[in-house]
């Protein structure tokens, strides 16, 4: 029997290839800004504080967190270009918005917060485009459909930082229109960048993108999305219900796979400040090597963990990819006798400095914009005294830092992939759109919490604990997904319609 015809199969993957410039462009909207928000912040609004632009950098999280669901939830019920059309405009036009935020007269900060959030907000979507994508490929089609789909986005939040290095070429003080008080500079001209390709964006959903849905074997199903000459196909055999053990199961799976990642990302300049006596400078240059180095050899994964998978099954590396990881922070914990250089600073009025929640929730690159001015006096290096288990913790040594940063690297692109993969195929051909946004918001939750949990775990009791605790989060997950094991099936493989 012949499954879909050559056309139907062109314009159903010409459709999947604008859901994965879709998710590039949601990575780029948060990372194209991220290394400029602390010095422009500072420009537009001096009261505003590096607590406050913790609550920045979250912004976009929790932005994503609210929507995933809503959007998800109107996929199911309309034609998904509608949610997609909309989600971009509302990034565009917050895009636009943190262009103008030098505009008003006070409250500065809070403008650039909305607009943040609201960029977040818009990139919600994320749930749209993998509900599409899964509804719109087979099962022998998922797992490589989903690496791409992970890579797009890794290769976005690669590149958002080097479109930033590259339009600061532009310089602070860049171009003034008086006009319509835009200025165009290494601050704004990101932004207006991203606004661009979201508009680019938009243009190519209304012109290439078309609904398809195919059922687990590839064959062209009706759907509530169809319109007009699009809704040809077999009526979608949907009978059976989803098993929601396995649902909850991976939804904390993956909120636990990116709250390990949020924490690796977060302590690397603290934890390398400390135990290497790094400056700031040095802390974010060669962090900034390692994550880009990192950044790469996860795309690299995405692309190998798609032919793998057809040969183990994507159960079993899930497994690999959570015992990879595990190995990843337990190279972390301290060992030997030696312990760190001690910043020895005068502690006036007997008060002991305290990192917040929310200083803790910038990731390390973002902290480049904190340096100090080159005629500043020498930095003070070394663990400072005022965090009591610099005084008796050894130290860690680089040898294990690289092979963390290098296990972890492998580890959380198998997760991150096969967390979607089998998430998608369990759900089958029920409407995913409102389930991939609870899945995309206890990621987004993930995001918000693991820098939070390492600020206070980290700061007060040390490395030792902090990626103890985390050992014991990854086995409890480890004995989760034992559990639920024979349960990770897909939907028509569990009601007999298709062989595993």
């Amino acid at each position: 029997d012949v499954v879909e015809t050559q056309e139907h199969y062109k314009s159903r993957w010409r459709s999947i290839w604008i859901m994965y410039l879709t998710m590039f462009l949601s990575s780029v909207g948060f990372s194209i800004v991220i290394m400029s928000v602390w010095p422009y912040l500072q420009e537009i609004d001096p009261t505003a504080d590096a607590s406050f632009l913790g609550w920045i950098i979250a912004s976009y999280s929790i932005g994503q967190m609210l929507a995933s669901p809503l959007f998800g939830l109107w996929s199911n019920y309309r034609p998904r270009r509608e949610p997609l059309v909309i989600s971009t405009a509302i990034s565009v036009a917050a895009n636009c918005l943190y262009a103008y935020v030098h505009v008003p007269h006070s409250h500065n900060k809070y403008y650039m917060l909305t607009a943040r959030a609201l960029v977040g907000f818009g990139a919600g979507n994320v749930a749209v485009v993998r509900s599409y994508i899964a509804g719109a490929t087979s099962l022998t089609e998922r797992t490589s459909a989903m690496a791409n789909t992970s890579a797009c986005q890794a290769v976005g939040f690669i590149l958002g930082p080097v479109f930033q290095t590259c339009f600061t070429l532009i310089g602070e003080e860049g171009i003034t229109w008086k006009l319509i008080h835009l200025q165009l500079n290494m601050y704004t001209a990101p932004v207006l960048f991203g606004a661009l390709l979201g508009v680019i964006n938009i243009i190519l959903i209304f012109v290439i993108f078309r609904e398809h849905r195919v059922d687990d074997m590839g064959r062209q199903c009706k759907s509530v999305n169809f319109e007009g000459e699009e809704s040809g196909g077999l009526d979608q055999d949907a009978e059976g219900n989803i098993d929601h053990v396995a649902v909850v199961a991976l939804n904390f799976l993956f909120f636990v796979i990116l709250f390990v990642f949020a924490v690796f990302e977060t302590i690397a300049t603290p934890l390398t400040m400390d135990m290497y006596s790094w400056t700031r400078k040095e802390a974010v240059f060669y962090n900034g090597i390692i994550l880009s180095v990192v950044g790469i050899e996860s795309v690299i994964v995405f692309m190998v963990v798609k032919m793998l998978a057809k040969k183990t099954g994507e159960r079993a590396i899930l497994h690999g990819g959570l015992l990879i990881v595990l190995v990843g922070f337990f190279i972390l914990l301290p060992w030997g006798k030696k312990l760190p250089n001690i910043q020895w600073q005068e502690i006036k009025n007997n008060s002991i400095p305290r990192t917040t929640p929310t200083e803790m929730l910038m990731p390390f690159w973002s902290l480049q914009a904190m340096q100090p001015p080159s005629n500043h006096t020498a930095e003070p290096v070394g663990c400072p005294v005022t965090q009591s288990w610099c005084l008796n913790t050894p130290v860690i040594y680089l040898a294990q830092y690289i092979s963390s940063d290098i296990l972890i690297g492998l580890g959380y692109p198998v997760c991150n992939v096969m967390s979607y993969t089998l998430y998608s195929k369990i759900l089958g051909p029920k409407p995913q759109g409102v389930y991939m946004g609870w899945l995309t918001a206890s990621g987004s939750g993930a995001r918000i919490l693991g820098p939070v949990f390492v600020s206070q775990i980290y700061t007060h009791l040390g490395p030792r604990w902090a990626f103890s605790l985390i050992c014991g989060v990854v086995v409890v997950s480890l004995l989760l997904l034992e559990i639920v094991y024979k349960r990770l099936i897909a939907f028509s493989v569990r009601y007999g319609r298709m062989q595993e």
